[in-house]
C-alpha cells in the first residue's frame, strides 16, 4: 500500500510541475482552479472512479483532463498493478466536431511537445479522431453518384463539392455538400462483402491506422461513443479499439446523444433516400411504391391536423391521429409484403432499412410503452414518425458505467441550483455508489467586470402578443443605445424574435444581423463587424465564442424554460405533483440552459459585460429570481438603465466608441 501512496504522490508531483511550470513557461496563465481539476480528476482515473467536474468558462478543463490521462497511463503500471504489455487507450468523447479538431490539432500537439521537452513522456502522444461511416466517403458510391449527375443540371457549386471528393476523404471538411449528395456517397451502414472497391477503400485504411496500438487518445463524439457501447452489450465488433479509461466532455448533452441511439426515426428523406438505392438495385417500383405509401399517409396526418392549421409542432399534434391508423396498419402491412419479395434479393443494409421502418410502424400501432413515440415536423411540415426509449438512465448506466472502467464527465453546465441531483438523474449515475463530484469555479472576476441588469418595470404580458414584443423591443432599443452596439440578444423563441426585430428594424442605429437555424455566415459577419447587434437562438445559447469587446452586452429575453413536448410530458408521469417535476425538473434543466447562455458574456480575463434577462419572473418579485440568481456567479447588480451606461462608461477606453 505503500507503494500505491508514493506513485500517487509522485504522479500528483508532475500536476504541479505541469502547471505551475512548464505550461506558464509555454505561454499559459497559472490558474489554481485548473490545477485542483486536474488534481480531483487523476484521482478519480487511479481510484478507478467516476467524477462529475463542473468547470467554469476560462479554467482550461481540456488541459487538466489530458494531463491526468497521461499521469494515469504513466503511473498505472505501478499504482494499480496494470500489465506492462497494456496499451490501451483513452476515449475523449464530445458533441461538437469544432472542439474535436481542436483537441487533435492544438491541445494533444502542444501538450505532448511540452512534456517530451520536460523528459516527461518518453514518445510523441499520438491521438486519432473516430467517426462514423456517415462523415467518410465511399468511393464505390462516388463514383455511381458521379456518373449519374454527368450531364445533370445541378448546381454549379454542389458540383465542385461532389467532384472534391475523389480527394478529401472526410465529409466534414467540405464546404457546399447537399445533404441529399451526403448520404449517397457516404460509407453504408453494412458494407457488402464482396465491394469491388474494397482493396482501395479509404475508409478501410482509415480504420486500420485508427486501431494501431500507438494511439493513446481516441477522440469521438457522443453518438459514436454510445454506437460502440451498443456493439460491445449485443457482442458485435466493437467500433472502438479496447479502451481503460473515457472522458466524457460537453457532458450535458450525453442524454440527448443517448435518447438519438436508442431510439428510431423515419421521415420523407428517409424514405427518398431508400427509394434511391432501391432503384440502383433495379427494384424502381418498390421504390415508387414506397414513397407513394408513406406521401399518402403524409397527406392523411396533415389533413386530420388541417383544423388545427398547418404546423403539426403543436402539442395536441405531437400524438399519431386515431384517425390514420387504418392506413398505418395498410402500409405496414405493404412492407411486410416488400420485405418478403425482397429478402435476399437486395443488399442487407437497405433490407435492415426496411425493417426498421416496419417495426416503427408497428410500434406506433400496438403503442408500444417502451419508447414515447411521437411525430415531428420536418423542414416541409411534414411529419418525422419518432421513437425515443423511455429508459435512457438504465441504459447508459449498462451500456457505460456499468462496465468498471474509470470516467470523467465535465462541462460547464453540470450542476444546477441543487448541485448535480438532475445530472446524475439524466446520466444514469443517481444510484451509483463511486462517484465523486467537483466544482472549479471560472477564473473570470465578474463581480468587478460583470453587471447583471434586471430592469424594475418590466411587467407580465401575454405570450405571443404585440404587448410583449412591444415591451421586449423598447428594452432592448434602450440597451443597444446605451451600450453602443456590441449586443447578443438571445431568444428562446424564433417566432418572437423575428417580431421584436420588425418592431427595431428603423429604431437602432447600428447594423442588426439575425441568426436563424445553422447559420455560420451571419455570425462570421456578426463577428467582423464593429458594433453590431446580433439576434440569436437555438445553437447560439452555447459553443459560440464572442472574445473581447465583441458582446459588451448579452441579452436574455426569456428564461429558458424548455418547451413542452412528448419526452417532457413523459418524465412529467414519474412525479407525483406538477410542483414537485417542476422544482426537481423544469427548475434545474433551466438553470443549465441560462448558466450556458451567460457563459457567451465573459470569454477573456479581459472581458467586460452588461447581462440583462428582460423576463418579469427573474425580477425582484418574480417566481424564480432566487432560482437564476444560484444560477449565476455573483456580479454587481443593477435595476436602472443609467447604471448600465455608467458601467460600460467606465470599463471602456475610447476607440470602443469608435
Amino acid at each position: 500500500m505503500c507503494y500505491k501512496n508514493e506513485y500517487q504522490k509522485r504522479a500528483h508531483g508532475e500536476v504541479e510541475q505541469i502547471f505551475r511550470e512548464l505550461l506558464p513557461e509555454a505561454g499559459l496563465h497559472v490558474r489554481e482552479e485548473q490545477i485542483r481539476l486536474c488534481h480531483e480528476m487523476l484521482d478519480a482515473l487511479m481510484k478507478n472512479e467516476i467524477t462529475l467536474c463542473d468547470a467554469g468558462v476560462g479554467i482550461g478543463k481540456t488541459y487538466a483532463y489530458l494531463t491526468a490521462c497521461i499521469l494515469m497511463r504513466k503511473y498505472s503500471v505501478l499504482h494499480s498493478g496494470y500489465s506492462g504489455c497494456d496499451r490501451r487507450s483513452v476515449v475523449v468523447s464530445t458533441s461538437s466536431i469544432a472542439l474535436q479538431k481542436a483537441i487533435i490539432e492544438e491541445y494533444v500537439p502542444f501538450l505532448s511537445d511540452v512534456l517530451l521537452k520536460a523528459d516527461l513522456l518518453q514518445g510523441e502522444l499520438k491521438a486519432v479522431v473516430r467517426k462514423g461511416k456517415e462523415h467518410f466517403v465511399c468511393d464505390y458510391r462516388l463514383a455511381q453518384r458521379l456518373e449519374a449527375v454527368r450531364d445533370k443540371n445541378k448546381n454549379q457549386a454542389q458540383m465542385e463539392a461532389l467532384k472534391s471528393l475523389r480527394h478529401n476523404f472526410d465529409l466534414d471538411s467540405v464546404h457546399n455538400l447537399s445533404g441529399f449528395d451526403r448520404r449517397l456517397v457516404c460509407v453504408p451502414k453494412f458494407c457488402p462483402r464482396e465491394c469491388p472497391g474494397k482493396a482501395g477503400c479509404r475508409y478501410q485504411k482509415y480504420l486500420d491506422v485508427s486501431k494501431k496500438e500507438e494511439v493513446f487518445i481516441q477522440i469521438c463524439n457522443h453518438n459514436y461513443l454510445l454506437a460502440d457501447a451498443m456493439h460491445r452489450m449485443n457482442e458485435y465488433r466493437p467500433l472502438l479499439a479496447d479502451y481503460r479509461a473515457l472522458v466524457v466532455d460537453e457532458a450535458h448533452k450525453l442524454p440527448e446523444a443517448a435518447s438519438q441511439m436508442d431510439g428510431r426515426s423515419i421521415g420523407r428523406e428517409d424514405v427518398q433516400e431508400i427509394s434511391y438505392f432501391l432503384n440502383r438495385e433495379h427494384k424502381s417500383s418498390e421504390g415508387k411504391r414506397l414513397q407513394d405509401w408513406f406521401n399518402t399517409l403524409s397527406m392523411e396526418i396533415r389533413k386530420d391536423q388541417a383544423g388545427m392549421g398547418d404546423d403539426i409542432a403543436g402539442k395536441e399534434n405531437f400524438y399519431f391521429p386515431a384517425k390514420c391508423r387504418s392506413s398505418l396498419e395498410q402500409v405496414r402491412g405493404n412492407l411486410s409484403l416488400m420485405l418478403k419479395r425482397l429478402a435476399g434479393n437486395v443488399p442487407y443494409w437497405i433490407f435492415r432499412r426496411l425493417e426498421e421502418m416496419e417495426e416503427l410502424f408497428g410500434w406506433f400501432l400496438k403503442k408500444d410503452t417502451r419508447y414515447v413515440l411521437f411525430l415531428q415536423p420536418d423542414g416541409r411540415g411534414d411529419p418525422v414518425f419518432m421513437a425515443v426509449s423511455r429508459e435512457i438512465p438504465r441504459f447508459l448506466h449498462d451500456s457505460l458505467w456499468d462496465r468498471g472502467f474509470p470516467s470523467i464527465l465535465t462541462s460547464g453546465t453540470l450542476k444546477a441550483g441543487n448541485g448535480f441531483v438532475r445530472t446524475r438523474q439524466m446520466t444514469g449515475l443517481e444510484k451509483k455508489s463511486r462517484v465523486r463530484e467537483c466544482v472549479a469555479e471560472s477564473p473570470f472576476c465578474y463581480r468587478e467586470n460583470c453587471l447583471l441588469y434586471i430592469p424594475e418595470n418590466l411587467k407580465a404580458t401575454l405570450k405571443g402578443s404585440r404587448e410583449e414584443a412591444e415591451q421586449l423591443a423598447g428594452q432592448i432599443r434602450d440597451l443597444v443605445c446605451s451600450t453602443y452596439g456590441h449586443t447578443l440578444v438571445l431568444f428562446t423563441s424564433y417566432t418572437l424574435m423575428g417580431n421584436v426585430q420588425q418592431l427595431l428594424r428603423d429604431q437602432i442605429p447600428f447594423p442588426m444581423v439575425q441568426v436563424w437555424r445553422n447559420s455560420q455566415e451571419e455570425i462570421a459577419r456578426f463577428k467582423k463587424m464593429e458594433n453590431a447587434v446580433l439576434f440569436a437562438a437555438g445553437s447560439c445559447w452555447e459553443g459560440v465564442d464572442f472574445p473581447g469587446d465583441m458582446v459588451s452586452s448579452l441579452i436574455i429575453v426569456k428564461l429558458p424554460f424548455a418547451v413542452p413536448d412528448p419526452i417532457h410530458e413523459a418524465q412529467r408521469e414519474q412525479y407525483r405533483s406538477l410542483e414537485s417535476y417542476i422544482q426537481n425538473v423544469v427548475v434545474p434543466d433551466m438553470q443549465k440552459k441560462l448558466r450556458q447562455g451567460f457563459g457567451r458574456a465573459i470569454r477573456t480575463e479581459q472581458d467586460t459585460c452588461v447581462v440583462s434577462i428582460l423576463d418579469h419572473r427573474a425580477a425582484k418579485k418574480g417566481k424564480y429570481r432566487g432560482d437564476v440568481l444560484d444560477a449565476l456567479p455573483k456580479c454587481q447588480m443593477a435595476e436602472k438603465i443609467d447604471e448600465v451606461e455608467d458601467f460600460i462608461r467606465s470599463r471602456k477606453v475610447e476607440r470602443y466608441y469608435s
